[in-house]
């Protein structure tokens, strides 16, 4: 069955763009049911609604707490009937009474190779580091931040004359590879979480693996 999926956004949302694409191209079993973001005048927002889909947006500025404005939006997710989130740059970290109305069901996008560098900054943490691999991590959401089970990573190689620019703008050409990929796979009813890990069910020696090398 086609899953509805909410995208939640805070600033361009290009994620946000490659996911529709990808659904358009038949290539991830969902309809965008709806586009949130903590920030009306997001570019990306705009573009949802140039697009033709749903959209709905309040700052979380205006509420008493994190809680209160997280109650907002998972009514709003409610009532469009949302079954599966992708958080695509969106900039708040969820609370707990948001976890339990999507129990598992909620994905996020890291541009860093998790469990390495969560939060901010990761690529001018990484430079800092001298790592030689730098990437990005589809994860399940947790309680944790940016620890939840992992779905999908993808490696790129950190270059000597890398500037934090030039190396998150080959990490978000990655990024556009398994968001995707790892909501095919949401939909479709294939991942399974078993404790700290994530399997692909019905997997054969055929399948594109979750990990992308340089």
């Amino acid at each position: 069955m086609t899953i509805r999926l909410g995208i939640l956004i805070s600033g361009r949302g290009s994620n946000m763009m490659t996911i529709v694409e990808a659904i358009r191209r038949g290539e991830i079993d969902a309809e965008v049911a709806l586009v949130f973001s903590n920030r009306p005048k997001a570019p990306g927002l705009a573009w949802a609604r140039e697009q033709g889909l749903p959209t709905e947006s309040f700052h979380h500025g205006k509420f008493e707490s994190r809680e209160a404005f997280d109650e907002a939006v998972v009514a709003c997710l409610r009532a469009a009937e949302v079954e599966w989130i992708a958080l695509a740059g969106f900039m708040r970290i969820l609370s707990g009474r948001f976890l339990q109305a999507f129990p598992g069901r909620i994905l996020n996008i890291h541009p860093a190779l998790l469990p390495s560098f969560p939060g901010v900054d990761t690529h001018e943490r990484a430079l800092e580091a001298g790592v030689k691999l730098h990437g990005c991590t589809v994860h399940v959401v947790s309680e944790v931040l940016d620890g939840g089970p992992i779905v999908a990573q993808a490696a790129v190689p950190v270059l000597d004359d890398d500037t934090p620019d030039t190396l998150a703008a080959r990490v978000l050409v990655q990024e556009h590879v398994i968001y995707p990929r790892a909501l095919t796979l949401a939909a479709a009813g294939r991942l399974e979480v078993e404790g700290a890990r994530v399997r692909v069910r019905d997997a054969d020696g055929d399948e594109p693996g979750m990990l992308i090398w340089p």
